[in-house]
């Protein structure tokens, strides 16, 4: 009863179209009623706490970064240098794509910023090149979500404050689970590739490469201070974020000299807005938390999956189909924070690492983003492009179909990423 008390309530706010955060409250407020002991002021003191994290200062620092870079030039001087390294090849635009999601992902943790920046830069080059469009948007959404897994990640911050699991061990083991979904989608491109009749453009000379390589150098140092500065504990993944804005504004302002005074409020102001939407998303579902911890939910989530406790993988599995239906009604911010304390309990139950059940869940989470209905990634491409999302739909269904092929096999073989997470770590 306790359940459906939760989920009822929490569902039927959001049918009648109540935003999502407040939708939480609602679900929180409900369930006090439920367990009776319903009080205003617990209710506004957990909304406090909620948003009173440390950890959670990486957010807009990370938003903040990513939105100077794409205005700051760093963005495009990122989709330059992959222009001139695989741009030649056949369906070279497409990779093009994945090489500069992969570097953009290390700069940015944000997919829709990401994406946002591919889709205007490449996606009218592939049009006018030649490739289907619809195919071209579904590459270059499904290309954006690698940015929630290669760190630096506002997914796996959000993560690790709702789970109590260290940041920075998330950050390294989503590393190569993160390169994994940009192979994937690699060799689905040059699969759909073949089929099309599009000429390659000439090679770059090598004089161009060293030119963009040098223009880009600034803006490839970044992930490098940020995953050192993390490995040998010079500072926290917060610390790291603004350490990430810092270094961007800097670079965009003083040796790009493509910010302005009247960009850099509006960079400030849209950055400020995003933020705003996820810290009261954050704030209102603590309360829920709370209530699902004090309402015993995960004693029944626990017994509920009983069958598959003996099993790591069957239980994983089973999780990882429940957050892919989940995905495609709910943004990956409130699945996030709706989930994870009523799964982990069960995790920790059945003894599964939460590093890597973390690395799983935000990946999983991550796709979500490009599953219709909802898919805020395919939102952002059929916008910039200004296509149908029926037709987005179906361009990214290979690259998705390909990306989920991975994180099943991630399943089935967890040393994929336990074994370079501790690498990484030591």
């Amino acid at each position: 009863m306790t359940i459906f008390i939760f989920l009822g309530s929490l569902l039927g706010a959001m049918a009648l179209g109540v935003p999502i955060a407040y939708a939480l409250l609602v679900s929180g407020a409900a369930l006090m009623w439920h367990l009776d002991m319903f009080d205003a002021q617990i209710l506004a003191q957990n909304v406090i706490n909620g948003a009173d994290s440390f950890p959670l200062l990486a957010v807009p620092f990370f938003m903040l970064a990513g939105e100077i870079m794409n205005v700051g030039g760093l963005s495009r001087r990122i989709v330059n240098l992959a222009l001139t390294l695989v741009g030649h090849k056949r369906g070279g635009l497409g990779f093009v794509a994945i090489v500069a999601a992969c570097m953009l992902a290390a700069l940015s943790g944000s997919a829709v910023a990401d994406t946002a920046a591919l889709a205007s830069l490449l996606l009218p080059m592939m049009v006018r090149a030649g490739h289907d469009k619809a195919r071209a948007g579904g590459l270059i959404a499904s290309a954006g979500i690698i940015a929630p897994i290669i760190p630096p990640s506002i997914g796996f911050v959000i993560f690790g404050v709702a789970a109590n699991v260290s940041i920075s061990k998330l950050f390294l083991a989503g590393i190569v689970p993160g390169l994994l979904m940009g192979v994937s989608i690699a060799v689905a491109w040059w699969w759909v590739a073949k089929q099309e009749n599009v000429t390659p453009p000439p090679p770059a000379t090598w004089a161009e490469r060293v030119h963009a390589l040098k223009e880009s150098t600034w803006a490839l140092v970044l992930p490098v201070i940020v995953i050192v500065g993390l490995k040998m504990g010079v500072f926290t993944p917060t610390e790291a974020a603004v350490v990430a804005a810092v270094y961007a504004l800097l670079v965009s302002t003083l040796i790009y000299r493509e910010l302005n005074l009247r960009q850099l409020h509006e960079v400030f102001v849209a950055a400020a807005k995003t933020t705003a939407v996820i810290m009261f998303l954050v704030a209102a579902a603590m309360v829920s938390a709370w209530l699902i911890t004090v309402a015993d939910i995960p004693s029944k989530m626990i017994a509920l999956l009983e069958p598959f406790m003996g099993n790591q993988t069957l239980l994983l599995m089973a999780i990882m189909l429940l957050v892919i239906a989940v995905g495609t009604a709910m943004d990956m911010t409130p699945t996030i924070l709706i989930m994870t304390p009523v799964l982990m309990p069960v995790v920790k139950a059945a003894g599964i690492d939460p590093v890597y059940f973390g690395v799983l869940f935000i990946m999983n989470n991550a796709i979500g983003l490009i599953t219709p209905p909802v898919g805020t990634v395919l939102n952002v491409v059929a916008g910039v492009g200004r296509m149908k999302m029926d037709e987005v739909t179906r361009g990214v269904l290979p690259f998705m179909t390909a990306q989920f092929i991975v994180m099943f096999l991630l399943v089935l073989f967890p040393a994929l990423v336990t074994v370079p997470a501790k690498w990484f770590a030591n």
